[in-house]
């Protein structure tokens, strides 16, 4: 007996390869860090025909040398790459020229200045929100070259919409070891957030790829905005955990994401650039007071070390928490 083939497309029905498919791409940058944020990005796109298997594989050509692994193309203090998509991106979102850093940054962040700002003690809201005078490091050819790459993805099936980023101040990592939460949890909630934003601004279902996070092989039962909605799980292990939400679409979690699928390599350079941006504003507010501090990333390497201790007395005289300045894990909180 034959084996069952699916029914066909009902006359007049697009075959698949026709139907657009809103994808989202999702990155972290800072899960780890002694110091500075922590900075989710996602990418949307529509695609259509070949552009559908395209979005989900590595870039090719040139291509490769200005979309992969983020922590391979851009370094602390040399984050020109992703300050160029970053710029791009706004500028095909909004339809207008980004004049300053900080209006990149307002134009991503999910949340108001004013909601970012709100957990800042008084008179210490500068050491992570003040601009200053900011330049930008990119110069126009390399913007020019990233947009040039966006339309040539235009042309191959991959429209390129915008991007978005949640930006998590320590403080708020730290209330949230406080309620029990973990750096990685508050990772999830943050790109599960991101992902209910594509999926109202758009309407319709999307396909998520995010970059794993932690150890997690099964991620439900560490849900936050999706917690408690129905869904089924697809496949949950080391490599890959992928769900279907009804009334949200797929979402799933790869390893390595950055490096295979080219909406989550965006996303991660993006989000790169977001955070030295950042960490370079703390490093400025403290420098006020003391010229000599060095150039500190954030991370947890003896320069950081250096930047810690040297600010210590100058940070409990001028009344900075703790709490707004070096994360603290579990077991501390």
């Amino acid at each position: 007996m034959a084996g069952r083939s699916d029914p066909p497309d009902l006359p007049g029905t697009p075959a698949p390869s026709e139907r657009p498919v809103l994808r989202v791409g999702i990155d972290e940058n800072g899960l780890g860090p002694r110091l500075g944020p922590l900075i989710v990005t996602a990418v949307v796109a529509t695609t259509l025909g070949e552009g559908h298997a395209r979005v989900e594989a590595k870039p090719r050509g040139a291509l490769r040398t200005r979309l992969g692994d983020s922590k391979r193309l851009v370094t602390h203090g040399d984050t020109a790459l992703g300050e160029a998509w970053a710029r791009a991106l706004v500028r095909r979102a909004t339809g207008r020229e980004p004049a300053t850093p900080a209006e990149v940054v307002r134009a991503l962040s999910l949340d108001t200045g004013e909601a970012l700002a709100s957990p800042c003690p008084p008179g210490h809201e500068r050491q992570c929100w003040d601009a200053g005078d900011e330049p930008f490091a990119a110069e126009a050819k390399l913007v020019a070259t990233i947009e040039h790459d966006l339309s040539r993805l235009d042309e191959r099936g991959v429209r390129v919409e915008r991007a978005a980023s949640v930006l998590t101040c320590t403080r708020r990592l730290n209330d949230g070891v406080a309620r029990g939460l973990t750096r990685f949890d508050v990772d999830l909630h943050a790109m599960e957030r991101l992902v209910l934003d594509a999926r109202a601004r758009a309407g319709r279902d999307v396909v998520a790829i995010c970059g794993k996070v932690g150890g997690f092989d099964r991620y439900a039962p560490a849900f936050g905005p999706l917690g408690g909605r129905l869904h089924v799980a697809i496949v949950e292990g080391r490599a890959r955990s992928e769900y279907l939400i009804p009334g949200l679409g797929r979402l799933a979690f790869v390893r390595d994401a950055d490096e295979r699928h080219m909406l989550v390599s965006m996303a991660s350079l993006v989000g790169k650039w977001v955070r030295d941006l950042l960490m370079a504003r703390i490093v400025r507010y403290h420098r006020e007071h003391d010229p000599a501090l060095p150039d500190a990333s954030g991370y947890h390497d003896p320069v950081t070390a250096r930047f810690v201790e040297a600010t210590r007395v100058a940070r409990r005289d001028r009344g900075l928490p703790d709490a707004c300045f070096e994360r603290r894990a579990r077991s501390e909180a």
